[in-house]
């Protein structure tokens, strides 16, 4: 997810690079491993890009300024294809004259396939983007018309993308397009702007349009005309910001975690993205490891800690339900010191968000002077957890500021999936055709947390009312389990209060000792298809707490009429298969978290003694 922004005003102003610049400082949260801008400088088109922070770029340009102008573009990146250097930061150029620039937000999956027919015409690339793919086809589109070249690329892209380009022959010109990835137009006097969102701009005005699916915009200093793909005309819906400037870097909501929590649709979408063929099987050609060597795989251990070790725990049912390859979870702070068993074929799976954890990066090393393969499922390009290990699958949530996690272990639990259903799909045979049917139900999930979320309004109201409670239980059985588990953590992290998870099969053994009238308890439910009867297990849980008096907060599939009658209150969530379901269960107790914790005055974004990466052990 990256951030981007385009800008056009008067020639004579030079404004291009302040307005640019004070763009990408606001959009830095989106995407921070590299930034670049490009101004439309006469006849031609001048540049600079660099890698890390946006003040490795501020420095340079200080030091080497580039020339004034009216017109430019400018890119913070979150890497997809290619890691973070200078060569694959953005802007792009294309075509062997250089008056093209190109910036790009998402990614282009049918890129290997494009790439492929301009190499065989000679075009040289200095890069590993899929960006540069389409900066080179928009330079060999473009016939003196930039809006027409851009309708022409787009017909032939597949995937999620925004693109925003320049071309010197037009230096009063920017051009915008998007497909499954924001552009939001900025509307000014004399001048007017594109931005992934209406921080690029806040600062100069608050008038806005949004752009729907598909469509094309082009913004001179006179304003701004939208098309669709197909060339006909479009009018796009104008509307006023309200958000004050700290606000609008966080999408309009209060705060990172809430943004983020409604940014999950993406999370999980963009982490499927660019997987599958045309037949749709799953391609992991990233993984470059040897399929052979992934079929020898008799045992995998995961390793990882906190909120990705919750993950990892999904994981393990879902893989060893898939593959029938057995699964342990190890927290990595203690894989080291329990004298592991690993062989050739082990294969280690760690989970980091950030790539730095220093437990896992540890228990990763040991992993390999041990012998085992290694695969690093991690959100962050170019961390150092990914480069020690064999090799990576990234998930694609984009950056994450909150501390207390949210997003990004929604993308590990699928980036973990895409690894499961890939394995299985190389065992062939049945667990290959479990796994093609998994995938297509997997691709509806997003389209589900969206609907889940729109209707947690009496979630905030419960944990409004219980902003004094001190302790709260959750319950779950099979992934049901870790579910409960993380929504714990989350209530500790956020709220500072007295929160366990347990299996609820263990309620007899010792827990059950705790429920006294009034105690909440919130019950995960598997759904009703869930094999072992373990519905119906869950639901005597339900009846044995509420027996002893326990206010139970029960998280049912829609149509589950089973626990009407023991349930204080039912969140219900939209019904998909029993493995697949932490994506959606996890969700309300994120949003209680949240809510309990705004109730209470605290700060949300940034809990007491708590880092977002740990790097010590």
């Amino acid at each position: 997810m990256c951030g981007i922004v385009g800008y056009v005003g008067p020639r004579g102003d030079g404004k291009a690079l302040e307005v640019v610049m004070e763009g990408l400082a606001r959009l830095e949260y989106r995407g921070y491993d590299s930034a670049g801008v490009a101004l439309v400088d006469g006849e031609s088109v001048a540049t600079d890009k660099r890698a890390g922070k946006l003040a490795n770029l501020r420095e340079a340009l200080t030091e080497t300024p580039l020339p004034e102008s009216g017109t430019g573009i400018g890119h913070t990146r979150w890497a997809t294809h290619g890691g973070p250097t200078d060569a694959n930061a953005h802007p792009h150029r294309g075509g062997e004259d250089g008056k093209l620039a190109l910036i790009h937000n998402g990614i282009i999956e049918n890129f290997h396939a494009l790439k492929s027919e301009l190499v065989a015409e000679g075009v040289e690339f200095s890069s590993e983007t899929d960006t540069e793919v389409v900066a080179h086809l928009l330079a060999r589109a473009y016939d003196g018309d930039l809006t027409a070249a851009m309708r022409e690329v787009v017909q032939s892209l597949e995937g999620a993308f925004t693109l925003l380009a320049v071309h010197a022959d037009q230096p009063d010109v920017v051009v915008g397009a998007r497909r499954n990835s924001p552009l939001v137009v900025g509307l000014g006097e004399g001048e007017n702007f594109l931005g992934s969102d209406v921080a690029a701009f806040i600062g100069y005005t608050r008038e806005a349009m949004e752009l729907e699916q598909d469509q094309i915009v082009t913004i001179t200093p006179e304003g701004a005309t939208v098309i669709n793909f197909d060339g006909t005309p479009a009018q796009g819906k104008r509307y006023h910001v309200d958000w004050d400037a700290a606000a609008a870097e966080k999408g309009g909501y209060s705060t990172y975690m809430e943004k983020e929590i409604n940014e999950q649709p993406q999370a999980v979408g963009d982490t499927l993205l660019g997987r599958t063929d045309e037949q749709g099987r799953l391609t992991l050609d990233e993984l470059r490891i040897d399929e052979d060597k992934l079929r020898q795989v008799d045992r995998i251990t995961i390793v990882a800690c906190g909120t990705a070790a919750y993950a990892g725990m999904v994981a393990k049912y879902a893989i060893e339900h898939w593959t029938r390859i057995p699964v342990e979870v190890s927290l990595a702070h203690e894989f080291r010191y329990c004298d592991p068993i690993v062989s050739d074929r082990t294969l280690v799976v760690s989970i980091s968000q950030s790539g730095e954890t220093m437990d896992t990066l540890m228990a990763v090393k040991h992993a390999r002077e041990l012998g085992a393969l290694t695969i690093s499922v991690c959100n962050t390009h170019g961390s150092t957890i990914p480069r020690e290990s064999d090799a990576v699958l990234y998930t694609h949530a984009g950056p994450e500021i909150a501390v207390a996690s949210t997003k990004a272990f929604l993308a590990q639990i699928t980036a973990c999936y895409v690894l499961g259903l890939y394995l299985a799909q190389l065992r062939g045979g049945s667990y290959a055709d479990d796994a093609q049917q998994v995938l297509t139900e997997l691709h509806d999930i997003p389209g589900k947390i969206t609907e889940l979320l729109d209707g947690m309004e009496r979630v905030r109201e419960i944990a409004r009312f219980m902003a004094d409670t001190r302790s709260v239980l959750f319950l779950g059985r099979n992934v049901g389990y870790p579910v409960a588990m993380e929504g714990a953590l989350k209530l500790k992290e956020l709220a500072y209060i007295h929160a366990e998870g347990f299996a609820a099969g263990e309620l007899k053994h010792g827990p059950i000792a705790l429920i006294e009238p009034g105690q909440p308890v919130f019950i995960v439910v598997p759904g009703p298809s869930t094999p072992h009867g373990l519905h119906g297990k869950v639901v005597s849980n339900i009846q044995e707490i509420r027996a002893r008096g326990a206010r139970t907060l029960v998280i049912a599939e829609h149509g589950d009429t089973a626990v009407e009658p023991f349930a204080d209150e039912i969140i219900r969530v939209p019904s998909t298969s029993p493995m697949l379901a932490p994506l959606l269960t996890v969700v309300p107790l994120q949003v209680f978290a949240l809510e309990l914790s705004s109730a209470k005055g605290l700060d949300v974004d940034q809990p007491r003694n708590l880092a977002k990466s740990v790097t010590v052990e």
